[in-house]
């Protein structure tokens, strides 16, 4: 015969207090606070913006000197040609790499598990991240700006239309940051980021009219250069900078900027969601 027991009944734990739904701006405030820390971690690792500035430069410098008397009779006019496409370059290295390992180095540390106990948005620490790349675009674009200038290049155009320039680069900059996001959410290990970012990023850098003028190149390059996207937003650049005819290379740059973010942002959103 089996003897009751007179010990009580563990009681099951209670259970969690539902979060507070967010309210109106909150998303936007956490954003503003996580951009903040990628940024203090910037300051103490400035690698990302040194790859932004120093990259584009030694291209610059090497091309201006190595290639400028062949392709344009003289540096000085060859810089006036080459110094937009390095703009919109190093307005690309300076962020789009620094998102991508640093979500991905996060989250393989339990960081992002920290975050998702936090009562913040679940894209909050995705969005702090890329915000803080605009600053860091900002930074490359002005250092770079002051780098041609020591070098030769003068802007022949208007302070606005130079202006615009500068804010063209940093959009495409920040579109090309969420395709990076992406990349650091889905795949595991910043090498593995820095691979596939450096094996798709390069050619798309490169293949374009950065060094020399779309109809001089060879024709399989050409062809690659004229349906490249980065083309359209160095010749736009070149456009606003020294007074060329822009065609519609400025439309084509805002149209795939924002095709880019459309298509990427939610990608990255989703598929940080999807982890529990």
């Amino acid at each position: 015969m089996n003897t009751p027991s007179l010990s009580p009944s563990p009681v099951p734990p209670a259970a969690p207090p539902a979060a507070a739904p967010p309210r109106p701006g909150a998303l936007v405030r956490h954003s503003l606070l996580l951009a903040r820390r990628g940024l203090a971690r910037s300051v103490r690792d400035p690698g990302a913006i040194v790859n932004g500035v120093v990259t584009p430069s030694l291209f610059m410098v090497l091309f201006v000197y190595l290639f400028g008397g062949s392709v344009s009779g003289s540096t000085g006019d060859y810089l006036q040609y080459l110094f937009p496409g390095v703009l919109v370059m190093g307005a690309g290295l300076s962020g789009m790499l620094a998102s991508g390992v640093s979500i991905n180095v996060d989250r393989r540390k339990g960081v992002y598990d920290r975050f998702r106990s936090l009562p913040i948005g679940r894209s909050a620490p995705l969005w702090g991240s890329v915000l803080a790349d605009v600053v860091r675009y900002a930074l490359a674009v002005a250092l770079l700006f002051a780098i041609g200038a020591l070098l030769g290049f003068r802007v022949t155009t208007d302070a606005g239309s130079a202006l615009a320039a500068a804010a063209l680069a940093m959009g495409f900059g920040f579109a090309l940051s969420w395709v990076t996001v992406f990349l650091g959410v889905l795949v595991r290990g910043e090498g593995t980021v820095l691979a596939i970012a450096f094996v798709a990023f390069l050619p798309l850098l490169l293949g374009t009219s950065l060094a020399a003028p779309v109809d001089t190149l060879p024709d399989w390059l050409r062809a690659w250069a004229e349906v490249n996207p980065v083309t359209r937003v160095m010749d736009a650049c070149r456009a606003l900078l020294t007074g060329t005819p822009a065609g519609s290379s400025i439309a084509a740059s805002l149209a795939w900027s924002a095709g880019l973010v459309a298509v990427f942002c939610p990608l990255a959103v989703a598929a940080h969601g999807r982890e529990r």
